[in-house]
């Protein structure tokens, strides 16, 4: 918004040129995010209390977990304050990469609080109903794939992704590239939810693989940098680096409150909503294949569920002590801010064995 309504005055105000800068305007997203979180966040937190808008901790969880119970939850609120108005402020909203960001930011956010607003203030306990919250995972990725398959501009790549460890390989979908879609975007924001059960896990992972996410978007949208590593180059994703910038920024302020032991937690409408963004990111940038390194930690805390269930129905025994996988180590006596850090530590080992997969081809 302020790109398209101060840029044009340069001409007056020559120190406005700024704003014709990614990398400025990435930054400004950034600390616009964290100022915006640092302010709102008491706030909200505030309000979540006064009415009464806690965490139902169940009874099969970690026994450690009972004393969070009236935790407030819906913290996800302050992530998509936090991550929507920087980039409405900065990101140019005449770019296509940045409205199908947005779009699942907020539709995604919009699932997930009818889904915490049905549990936590309807006191429904298993909230919105698992097929209904499928459905709109499925709708979004449906649109989504969509437009990147039929919309002109996506027309010399609408159906490819990259594949990483090797040079100028591509897979292309056809027209299978839109279920494609539809399960990256599902499966990431799925993962997400499920690794949000520890303070600060999920937050700092997101942060990890948005920072990541922003280099990859930048380069990508960059002829000189896309050509010298030899990937895709897709006019228009550096926009997507604004965007990251901003939802970095927001996961930095909500880990404020969410850290150990957390004064918040983020619930569906923040859990949703960013592994959908993470989801839709990958798409955009056509790494999707690259996002099971990136998200490696969130498809460990998928597939260990998937095995917990799937041993327990078939031989009435259980793999792992409790699933998703950071509860088996919360099991086995470690603390929780030990198993937050370590998965953190585990996050950033991916995100940087992510990056060098562009030289190591």
């Amino acid at each position: 918004m302020l790109y398209h309504l101060l840029y044009p005055l340069k001409v007056y105000i020559s120190g406005l040129n700024l704003l014709r800068y990614i990398t400025f305007r990435s930054g400004a997203a950034a600390i616009t995010a964290l100022f915006i979180s640092f302010l709102v966040g008491p706030w909200i937190i505030r309000k979540l209390k006064q009415h009464q808008i806690g965490e139902e901790i169940r009874q099969d969880g970690p026994p450690t977990h009972l004393k969070k119970a009236g935790t407030p939850t819906m913290g996800g609120l302050i992530i998509l304050a936090a991550t929507l108005i920087p980039t409405l402020l900065f990101a140019r909203l005449d770019n296509i990469y940045v409205l199908l960001i947005l779009l699942a930011t907020v539709v995604m956010g919009a699932v997930g609080f009818l889904d915490d607003y049905l549990k936590v203030v309807k006191k429904k306990p298993k909230g919105l109903i698992g097929r209904y919250k499928m459905a709109g995972q499925i709708l979004l990725g449906l649109v989504i794939g969509s437009v990147l398959y039929f919309h002109p501009q996506f027309a010399e790549y609408r159906s490819v992704t990259s594949v990483p460890f090797f040079k100028n390989l591509e897979i292309d979908f056809g027209i299978f590239y839109i279920p494609v879609v539809v399960f990256v975007i599902t499966a990431t924001s799925n993962s997400v939810n499920l690794t949000d059960g520890l303070d600060g896990l999920a937050t700092g992972l997101v942060a990890i693989a948005a920072t990541t996410f922003a280099g990859i978007s930048y380069v990508t949208g960059r002829v000189d940098f896309s050509d010298y590593l030899n990937i895709i180059y897709l006019p228009g994703t550096g926009e997507l680096t604004v965007f990251c910038f901003a939802l970095i920024g927001a996961s930095l302020g909500f880990l404020w409150f969410n850290c150990y032991p957390a004064q918040v937690f983020m619930g569906d409408t923040g859990a949703l909503a960013i592994g959908a963004a993470i989801g839709t990111l990958a798409v955009l940038v056509k790494k999707e294949l690259l996002l099971v390194i990136i998200g490696g930690v969130f498809v460990a805390e998928s597939l260990s569920v998937m095995i917990q269930v799937y041993s327990f129905r078939r031989r009435g025994k259980r793999v792992f002590r409790m699933a998703p996988i950071h509860h088996h180590f919360e099991m086995l006596g470690w603390p929780e801010p030990k198993v937050v850090v370590r998965f953190w530590i585990v996050g950033v080992l991916l995100a940087l064995f992510s990056l060098t997969t562009f030289k190591i081809r």
